[in-house]
């Protein structure tokens, strides 16, 4: 079994347009988003060891966040999750899977969380 490296980003909330809904296409609507990214690994991490043995956690929020195309409407979530994913796979050859978790904060009435998870494997 090879082993792997697990990268988090958790509870980032971005503004984004998204929605089938008239009510909903007008205005960004707040997302929960968190990232979790799984990568190739050194056998050790030694003390010493340098960024590019792992990832820079900034790439993951980057990917949620500053990555999402400005003015651009995604119909569903699933849409934002698979940007999220395919910026990701972009950034770096050694990203083997993404998982993307997104939770639509304007439609909860009692604290709880709706929404999706998205699972990717590099191709």
């Amino acid at each position: 079994m090879d082993d792997r490296l697990t990268l988090e980003v958790h509870d980032l909330v971005v503004p984004v347009l998204t929605g089938i809904y008239s009510e909903e296409t007008h205005l960004p609507q707040p997302l929960r988003i968190s990232v979790s990214v799984d990568i190739d690994c050194p056998e050790r991490f030694a003390p010493e060891a340098p960024l590019r043995s792992s990832k820079n956690y900034l790439d993951l929020k980057h990917a949620a966040t500053t990555a999402l195309p400005a003015g651009v409407h995604f119909t569903l979530i699933e849409g934002v999750a698979d940007h999220i994913a395919e910026t990701l796979f972009l950034q770096d050859k050694r990203v083997a899977r993404v998982k993307v978790k997104i939770v639509k904060l304007a439609i909860a009435e009692a604290g709880e969380s709706i929404g999706m998870t998205l699972v990717r494997h590099r191709r």
